[in-house]
């Protein structure tokens, strides 16, 4: 399923290697002294309390927040002066505030749109020049590849592909989202709160299919409260500060283009540059983003 991305060589899903990470605002710190060597096609697990830094940490490693202190790399690429690049070879699943999906569109719709941003933004000028025809089958066969990954059955729910996203369950829900995000064919796919409002059967399942997305090759990252075994555990302990953590409070979503150079302050005390990069690529690419602004 996997795709050469930019200038990043080596095994397809993003090595992950940090040392001393923090991040830090005028609340308190949100996540401290953090330490991280996962190999390509890891599933790593951020476990720890709610407020103690798991989402702003996932995001800092997708390279959507800033880190106070530490170092960084994603495949290589060092954080933050890359972070354009690794936003472009990672993709959100489920981050309440940032990339939740619109109950009131159907899976179709969620997925035809996510199509669409994928042609339009990650298609090189020779794909986009294609003919129509050829065009759609391509993408049909993306979007098909991405739900069989994420092991999501349309003919099986409610109204099929016409079901709305607030009647789906919980992990019905989780499993379009990783659809979604597998779509841009990401070496980096980030899951926040991966065991929310699951049965033990249904957290069983839900870990079943990061495990099988990592297997394949891409990198998992995934937030829980409880890590499952055969998993790289990084623990966040407990926020400095209450609140602290973006589960609530979250970065900008991640779905805005990084062209303007501006930021925006959450209520955690960090800031997420939207395009601090000091790096020769240009803008984010659209396709990374896997939410709707």
């Amino acid at each position: 399923m996997g795709i050469g991305v930019g200038d990043v060589d080596g095994p397809y899903g993003a090595a992950v290697c940090a040392s001393g990470l923090g991040l830090k605002g005028p609340r308190g710190w949100a996540f401290r002294s953090v330490d991280i060597d996962a190999e390509p096609g890891a599933l790593v697990a951020i476990e720890g309390p709610s407020g103690s830094g798991r989402t702003c940490l996932l995001l800092t490693l997708t390279g959507r927040m800033r880190a106070t202190e530490g170092s960084v790399e994603v495949a290589g690429l060092p954080l933050p002066r890359r972070m354009s690049a690794v936003r472009r070879i990672s993709a959100l699943g489920p981050v309440a505030g940032v990339s939740d999906l619109d109950p009131a569109l159907t899976v179709a719709e969620h997925l035809r749109e996510r199509a669409l941003l994928q042609r339009r933004f990650d298609g090189s000028l020779r794909a986009l020049l294609r003919p129509r025809a050829e065009r759609a089958a391509a993408a049909r066969e993306r979007v098909g590849q991405a739900l069989a990954a994420a092991g999501l059955d349309v003919a099986t729910l409610p109204k099929q592909e016409r079901t709305a996203v607030r009647d789906l369950g919980r992990l019905e829900e989780l499993r379009l989202s990783v659809a979604l995000a597998l779509i841009g064919r990401p070496r980096l796919l980030a899951v926040d709160d991966a065991d929310l409002k699951l049965s033990d059967a249904e957290r069983a399942t839900a870990w079943a299919l990061l495990r099988s997305v990592a297997d394949s090759g891409t990198t998992v990252l995934a937030v829980c409260s409880q890590a499952p075994e055969q998993a790289l555990v990084v623990p966040t302990g407990t926020a400095t500060t209450p609140g602290a953590d973006a589960d609530t409070d979250t970065a900008v979503p991640d779905a805005a283009p990084a062209t303007t150079g501006t930021s925006t302050s959450t209520d955690t005390g960090t800031t997420t540059d939207t395009d601090t990069d000091t790096d020769e690529e240009g803008p984010v690419d659209a396709s990374t983003e896997t939410g709707r602004a």
